[in-house]
C-alpha cells in the first residue's frame, strides 16, 4: 500500500510495546487489524462480534506483552491470542465448530465436478474431458486495476465454510506457513492440506467462471466491432 510504513524487527517492536510506545502500537494495530478481522469472521456470527474479538485481542496483547518469550514471531503470538479469543466468542455465539472434528459434508465432496472427467466407458477414463481442462488463469490487467478480481475473490471467501476460509486466509492472505497454521488452529498437517486444497479449488472455480464470462463479453464486443 502506498505510504504504508514498514514494521521494525520483532525485537524492536516488542521492546517498544513493553515501553508503552503509543505510536508503535498504533502502527502495529493499523497494519494487522484488517487481517485479524477477516480471520475472526471465520469463528463468529457477526462482524460486530469479530470486531469485539479483535479489540479483546489487542487488550490481551497489551496485558501480556511482558510475558512474550519470543518462541514464535510476534505476529503469530498475536494471532494465537486472536484465534483463542474468537473461538471463545464463537462458542458463545454457537457458531464455531472444532477444527479437530470430522470434515462436514460440504468439505468431503470432490474438489472438481465429476462431469469434467471422462467416464468409465470412454477412452482414457478419469482423464479430463474435451474442453474441461483447467484453464490458465490469465487475468487481464484492466480487470485487476478495476478491482473486479479482488471483489470476486472476496465474495468467494465469504461463501466458503468457516474452516476452509480460515485456513486459506492464514495461508494465502496472511502468508503463514503450514506448520504455523497447524499450530494456530491445532490441526494435523494432513487436515490442513485437505482444507487448503478444497478452498483453493473453490476459489479457482469462481475465477474460472468469472473469466469465462468476461471473455464472452469481450468476444461479443469484438464481433459487433467487425460488423
Amino acid at each position: 500500500m502506498a505510504g504504508a510504513r514498514e514494521l521494525p524487527p520483532d525485537e524492536v517492536l516488542v521492546q517498544r510495546l513493553r515501553d508503552g510506545d503509543e505510536e508503535t502500537f498504533a502502527l502495529v494495530l493499523d497494519t494487522w487489524s484488517g487481517g485479524m478481522l477477516r480471520l475472526a469472521m471465520s469463528f463468529v456470527s457477526t462482524k460486530a462480534s469479530a470486531e469485539e474479538a479483535v479489540q479483546d485481542t489487542w487488550l490481551g496483547v497489551i496485558r501480556g506483552i511482558g510475558d512474550f518469550e519470543g518462541r514464535s514471531s510476534l505476529k503469530t503470538w498475536v494471532y494465537r491470542i486472536l484465534v483463542n479469543t474468537a473461538k471463545a466468542r464463537g462458542t458463545k455465539d454457537s457458531r464455531t465448530v472444532p477444527f479437530t472434528s470430522l470434515l462436514p459434508e460440504e468439505e468431503e465432496g470432490p474438489t472438481v465436478e465429476a462431469a469434467r472427467f471422462r467416464g468409465p466407458d470412454e477412452q482414457y477414463p478419469g482423464h479430463w474431458a474435451v474442453g474441461q481442462q483447467p484453464r490458465h488463469l490469465h487475468i487481464p490487467e484492466d480487470h485487476v486495476l478495476r478491482g473486479e478480481v479482488r471483489e470476486v475473490i472476496a465474495e468467494a471467501l465469504e461463501e466458503l465454510p468457516p474452516r476452509l476460509r480460515t485456513v486459506i486466509t492464514l495461508r494465502d492472505v496472511e502468508g503463514y506457513g503450514s506448520e504455523e497454521v497447524c499450530s494456530l488452529l491445532d490441526i494435523s498437517p494432513g487436515n490442513q492440506r485437505v482444507l487448503l486444497h478444497r478452498a483453493r479449488a473453490f476459489l479457482r472455480r469462481k475465477l474460472e467462471d468469472y473469466l469465462s464470462g468476461a471473455q464472452d463479453v469481450v468476444a461479443g464486443g469484438n464481433e459487433r466491432g467487425l460488423r
